[in-house]
């Protein structure tokens, strides 16, 4: 008996210890990890943000990074550049990928790709180029073809004109005819019609005020034109902004050309007395 009852009170303690041990390792629960998920998005800002930093410094910097990558962690080297060290710091993940990061630097002879950016503004060049260059070709033929249809009407016309005088002409038998003809309002107008101006006497000038407003106009519009092909180059990449650039600059050149020729014409034909200024209500109420 006393062996069986020290049995029981053992295998009950060992009961009793299992228990009390149970809920502890029923609610013990892992520590969770956390995971950082990096996507194509964060590496795509990162990139465009190291381009940035990149270009606060002289292009060698990038070409050197490209061709030693290693670099990046040189601190005697970073030093001399202080931000580029602060960005790979917070982004040591530059390090590990720099073909990458580095991917729009091109060092030597290596041929250069275009991104998604430039060929579209490559291609926009190129249909606007295309575009301007039919408008001329149409502009010069429109030019032309007009030309010649208004030299032709003038030519029959005139042929016209010479055959009425010369028959009415033939009509009179006298001097005395033909000179009282002439003195009559029908032949003063007759003598008028005639495609030949009859006496030698220069042809009056006056102020070129339709050439001096359309000057004004089209120099506004270049200029405006300038402005604004200057104002889209700053927000595009490098390689497609510098020939908006130079179109920027020529058109703002051309506009302001165009408006100070306007100035001068007007100036000068104040000058010369070629520009009469219209009377005024109350000039032509007292006459």
């Amino acid at each position: 008996m006393p062996k069986k009852l020290i049995t029981l009170l053992f295998a009950a303690a060992i009961a009793s210890t299992a228990f009390a041990q149970a809920p502890a390792t029923a609610t013990s629960v892992p520590p969770a990890t956390t995971t950082t998920v990096v996507t194509d998005s964060d590496s795509q800002e990162t990139r465009e943000a190291f381009h940035s930093t990149l270009r606060r410094y002289p292009t060698e910097v990038s070409r050197v990074l490209k061709l030693d990558p290693s670099l990046m962690n040189n601190q005697s080297y970073l030093a001399t550049y202080p931000a580029l060290a602060a960005f790979l710091a917070q982004h040591p993940e530059i390090a590990h990928s720099p073909a990458f990061f580095l991917d729009n630097v091109y060092v030597g002879d290596e041929s250069r790709g275009e991104n998604s950016s430039e060929r579209v503004w490559r291609s926009t060049m190129e249909a606007l180029s295309i575009f301007a260059v039919l408008l001329l070709v149409t502009g010069v033929l429109t030019w032309l073809i007009r030309t010649l249809i208004d030299h032709r009407r003038w030519s029959r016309i005139s042929k016209v004109q010479a055959d009425v005088h010369n028959k009415l002409m033939d009509r009179f038998t006298s001097n005395e005819d033909l000179l009282a003809y002439i003195q009559t309002p029908a032949g003063k107008r007759f003598l008028e019609s005639a495609p030949i101006a009859l006496d030698g006497a220069p042809r009056s000038v006056s102020a070129p005020v339709g050439r001096i407003l359309w000057s004004v106009q089209v120099g506004l519009v270049l200029a405006a034109a300038g402005f604004g092909l200057q104002y889209v180059s700053r927000s595009i990449e490098k390689t497609v902004s510098q020939p908006l650039f130079a179109m920027g600059v020529l058109a703002l050149s051309i506009g302001i050309g165009f408006v100070i020729s306007a100035v001068v014409s007007y100036v000068l034909s104040r000058r010369l007395g070629l520009w009469e200024t219209a009377p005024t209500t109350v000039d032509a109420a007292a006459d």
